[in-house]
């Protein structure tokens, strides 16, 4: 009897244990990969812009704060035209490599296959999240996982233990680009940075334009180390004596730190063309839209590089310009610079400015991207008046690499409507901090392209 005892004791033992483990399994497992994706990926990844009422989540009919995401998500069809012309879906069901092949979110978020998705599909706007703030390895394969097992909205299908991977995509190292087939190339040569310094020069170039040319892709790469590249003309009206001479290489600072006059007061009649923060570009306009340059144009090019080691850097910047025949523009791009230069921030404070500027005619805004310093904590678009009146239509808090957003179509504007900038800035130093030119003053530009 009592060895029966004990074999009963050891069943009920063994069902306890059994329940237990059960119970613990199903408290590993309690969330769904979906859910994990959508609290742990999504939501601090993309809520911040496709957000209810945002312009991002109207154009790519994605609001991440939406109950219903999984069903906008899952085999839906894309708002991006060229991604439905490849027959693709935000994230297809299908499961397996052809699933994933067939998903244009995948597409989107697969920073290692930059390359591919800038030279093959150009037309599917920009990796998300936008500027170098790329998913980790493990959130990468966390979600290549989900769509590969056919992306369930209830059961889990991949091991949380991925996330644990904080890995991120590395972007390649400089290449030269080649010349284009179409247009034209031009190159800043490398360039000394010397150990904790700061250069900015400009470069007045000729480019020999014997016509009009017309501008529908500009492409930028350049050398680590760069704060920015921009790209001027300047105004019909410069005096002659201001006009810099073709090739010559005018510092901004000179080797004290003291700003140079004669570049400055050059820089006051600048008309904004281009450029970008980021050390790659590749800048599309739409079909049949292009920027005008007329005969006999020169470019002002811009080159700051910030170096904060203790070595001497290498600087180098190449600009491919491609252009199209006449007879295919049918708008003129005209360049979107908006500026606020009084900027006051007390010490040790954080502090918000708005400007808001009018739009005196009836446009429609194709692009905008934000420049600021590294002080920014936030810089927000919105418009003012009309329909969309109070819609936000860009937002960052990276100042270093801000996203460049396009918007297809692009956004109507009418007269009496007005476009409102607000920044925030965190000024956790001892002094005043104003408008300047420096990576350690402060700036809030709006810079983009319309048509009329």
């Amino acid at each position: 009897m009592k060895s029966l005892k004990n074999i009963h004791l050891l069943k009920v033992t063994l069902l306890f244990f059994i329940f237990l483990f059960a119970c613990e399994e199903k408290k590993i497992s309690e969330k769904s990969t979906w859910s994990l994706i959508n609290e742990e990926i999504f939501t601090p990844n993309c809520a911040n812009c496709h957000f209810s009422g945002s312009t991002i989540a109207r154009q790519s009919g994605l609001d991440f704060s939406s109950n219903n995401i999984y069903n906008n998500l899952v085999d839906a069809k894309p708002k991006n035209l060229a991604a439905q012309r490849d027959g693709l879906v935000i994230v297809s069901s299908e499961g397996g490599m052809k699933g994933l092949s067939k998903s244009y979110l995948w597409e989107k978020i697969n920073a290692y296959e930059r390359e591919h998705f800038l030279s093959d599909h150009p037309e599917y706007g920009q990796l998300m999240p936008p500027g170098d703030n790329f998913l980790t390895d493990g959130q990468l394969q966390f979600v290549r996982t989900w769509i590969e097992e056919s992306a369930p909205n209830l059961s889990s299908v991949a091991d949380e233990i991925l996330l644990q991977n904080t890995n991120k995509y590395q972007l390649p190292n400089f290449t030269p680009l080649d010349k284009p087939s179409n247009g034209f190339q031009l190159h800043l040569k490398p360039f000394e940075v010397q150990p904790d310094y700061e250069k900015e020069f400009f470069v007045y170039t000729d480019l020999k334009l014997d016509e009009d040319k017309y501008v529908n892709k500009i492409e930028i790469e350049m050398r680590s180390g760069s704060h920015h590249f921009l790209l001027y003309t300047f105004d019909e009206n410069t005096p002659s004596n201001i006009l810099p001479e073709y090739g010559e290489i005018r510092d901004l600072r000179d080797e004290n730190g003291i700003l140079n006059i004669t570049t400055l007061t050059s820089m006051q009649y600048h008309i904004f063309f281009n450029g970008t923060q980021w050390p790659s570009l590749d800048f599309r306009l739409p079909d049949g839209v292009a920027f005008h340059l007329p005969k006999g144009t020169g470019i002002d090019q811009n080159s700051h590089y910030v170096n904060y080691t203790d070595s001497t850097m290498i600087g180098e910047v190449y600009t491919n310009f491609h252009t199209v025949e006449k007879s295919e523009v049918k708008h003129a791009a005209q360049l979107l610079n908006l500026s606020n230069t009084a900027i006051i921030l007390p010490p040790n404070k954080v502090t918000t400015l708005e400007k808001t500027f009018p739009v005196n005619e009836k446009i429609f805004l194709g692009q905008v991207n934000s420049h600021a310093h590294q002080k920014m904590t936030e810089f927000i678009v919105q418009i003012v008046g009309g329909d969309r009146n109070g819609e936000t239509i860009y937002w960052t808090d990276d100042w270093d690499h801000p996203p460049i957003i396009n918007y297809d179509p692009p956004i109507e504007l009418n007269k009496g409507q007005f476009i409102k900038l607000t920044a925030t800035y965190d000024n956790n130093t001892n002094k005043t901090v104003g408008f300047g030119f420096k990576s350690t003053d402060e700036m809030m530009i709006l810079f983009g392209w319309f048509y009329k």
